[in-house]
């Protein structure tokens, strides 16, 4: 009760501050923020150019060495190295994944790599193992996020292919891997296929439909995440010109896109539009914001008043907002700190406290302000 009292008499926007995290280190583009799970309590920080920098702790003086640096396309803005992930058996597998673009011809790529034997702050660079290629009509709107979900299987964000009102119709075709949230099992193979479709994949067994897809109907999921405490699925999904929107992802869910943007029609011709259609379980115009970041539900203890609150920012404005939206009950959205900072992408500690990524080239950690 005493924190809340504290929190109310805070003006609004004021429930948090940044610190910076490391002040001897300045990326470039650092877009996630991840750390492995085998309690060695480091950092990795990936950077759009295609570099992993390793800390070796959350101290203000870690050391730092490059883990990895890989050749990706960046001819556009959205195009890089975009997501990591590792294994749920890291400590004894090795084994970590990457999502990045590649050229001729245009693609996503996700594949495997393995850490180095002898040191385990470096990875092998000639490891890569290539799972899953995409083509890409377009070089924006290349999703990104990508994670192991609390089930054990690597989940994998990839946007409509591009360009603009989503002209191919990516979105709402299940023909296609683009505009959707895919599932698989990489640790392990499924006849030629170097890895496998879980079994309760909504439409693994749905004719001319990929097995992959776990959500569709999106244009460009960036960043996802599960509450730790609920298991329910977040995820951030860029808007066109109007909306961005907060959507709560569920099993073989259709999100609307480009029938509708947010909970507004779109493309008023589309067929989609008569289907069961999900919306959002919060948007927000243009005057708040123009590029959604997807963020975390708060289950830490430094900031006990955002307990439990989705946390979420906006990369043009860097506003960062606390959504409460609970099924059959009004949803409340609090803007927590008006950032000032282009947010890429959120991390998360073991202890559930949440780290920035932003493009002035600084990890930032979300503290409470000082008194």
């Amino acid at each position: 009760m005493l924190s809340l009292l504290l929190l109310a008499l805070l003006p609004p926007g004021d429930e948090a501050a940044l610190r910076v995290m490391w002040n001897d280190w300045r990326g470039r583009r650092p877009l996630d923020f991840q750390m492995p799970p085998d309690g060695s309590g480091r950092v990795f920080i990936v950077e759009q150019g295609g570099e992993i920098t390793v800390f070796d702790s959350l101290a203000a003086d870690a050391q730092h060495s490059t883990f990895l640096e890989i050749d990706v396309r960046r001819r556009n803005n959205e195009e890089g190295l975009l997501g990591m992930a590792f294994a749920p058996d890291y400590a004894a597998s090795g084994h970590f994944y990457l999502n990045y673009s590649d050229s001729k011809p245009r693609r996503s790529v996700l594949s495997q790599w393995q850490v180095d034997g002898e040191d385990p702050d470096r990875a092998d660079p000639g490891s890569e193992q290539v799972l899953v290629q995409v083509a890409q009509p377009y070089g924006n709107h290349n999703g990104g996020g990508l994670a192991f979900g609390p089930d054990g299987f690597l989940y994998w964000s990839l946007g409509d292919g591009g360009f603009f009102g989503d002209p191919k119709d990516n979105a709402q075709d299940l023909g296609t891997l683009l505009g959707a949230i895919l599932r698989i099992d990489p640790s392990r193979r499924q006849g030629r296929t170097p890895y496998a479709i879980p079994d309760d994949n909504p439409f693994r067994d749905t004719p001319g439909a990929r097995g992959e897809i776990w959500a569709y109907g999106l244009r460009n999921v960036w960043r996802f995440s599960w509450d730790s405490d609920t298991g329910a699925m977040w995820a951030g999904d860029v808007g066109q010109d109007k909306w961005e929107e907060v959507d709560r992802i569920v099993r073989g869910g259709n999100y609307g896109w480009r029938a509708m943007e947010g909970n507004h029609v779109y493309d008023k011709k589309h067929k989609a539009r008569d289907a069961a259609l999900i919306p959002p379980a919060w948007e927000y115009p243009r005057t708040e914001g123009i590029s959604i970041t997807g963020g975390h539900v708060y289950r830490g203890s430094a900031l006990p008043g955002l307990q439990g609150a989705y946390l979420y920012a906006d990369f043009d404005s860097g506003k960062l907002w606390a959504l409460r939206a609970q099924p059959g009950r009004p949803a409340q959205n609090d803007l927590v700190l008006a950032t000032g900072k282009p947010v890429a992408s959120f991390g998360q500690d073991a202890a559930g406290e949440i780290y920035l990524c932003c493009f002035d080239g600084r990890v930032y950690a979300l503290v409470a302000p000082s008194p």
